[in-house]
């Protein structure tokens, strides 16, 4: 590990596995520890971001390989800003923790259109930065519908059901394809907060280093 490179660690799962909850316990423990850290998420608020949020909760109608691009686009800009990319971020030394990242848009857009199109359209993003570790946090789709109903005061696009059975299998499909290529670790979320935490720091502290 570049001693002088922050690590990138990137949090995926579908709908409702507790991702947010998690990302802010290990920053918390990161920067106790004396982990410079920073957290960030997809999309972006940046402004293709803020129109792909408005895709998701149904204020604009597009197709969906329309948004699919939009999703390359916001994870370049995410990647290269100059002024709070993650490339930046990382080659101060920072350790970036993202609420998804590609393979959430393998998961997510190939419901509707083939991983192959998928994985080609985000292979700059890959090319650029791999993560250091991908943490899915695994639930069922019963309970993350359970959580979307008891936390959420409006759902998006893929928070149905039937939606979110097809997107773990796609998950766990693109996982195959990349065994050879992605580090990804399978952390059981459907356990209480503390015990999920003490997993995931279990599996990043060797990719993270006190400055």
């Amino acid at each position: 590990m570049d001693k002088n490179r922050g690590s990138f660690i990137a949090f995926e799962g579908i709908d409702g596995s507790g991702k947010s909850t998690q990302i802010r316990r290990l920053h918390e423990r990161m920067r106790d520890a004396g982990i410079a850290c920073c957290t960030t998420m997809e999309p972006t608020a940046s402004p293709i971001g803020s129109l792909i949020h408005q895709i998701m909760t149904g204020r604009i109608k597009t197709d969906n390989r329309v948004t699919a691009a939009l999703f390359v686009a916001d994870r370049l800009d995410h990647l290269l800003n100059d002024v709070d990319g993650i490339l930046h971020q990382i080659d101060a030394g920072v350790t970036v923790l993202t609420d998804r990242y590609y393979l959430s848009s393998y998961a997510y857009q190939s419901v509707d259109i083939p991983m192959e199109q998928v994985i080609g359209a985000n292979a700059q993003s890959s090319a650029i930065l791999r993560p250091s570790i991908n943490i899915f946090i695994d639930i069922s789709p019963d309970t993350a519908m359970e959580r979307i109903q008891k936390n959420r005061s409006h759902r998006e696009l893929f928070e149905k059901k039937s939606r979110l059975v097809q997107v773990r299998e796609k998950y766990l499909e693109a996982f195959d394809r990349l065994k050879d290529v992605e580090k990804i670790a399978v952390i059981d979320g459907e356990r209480d907060e503390q015990a999920v935490a003490d997993d995931i720091w279990d599996v990043v502290r060797e990719y993270v280093h006190a400055r």
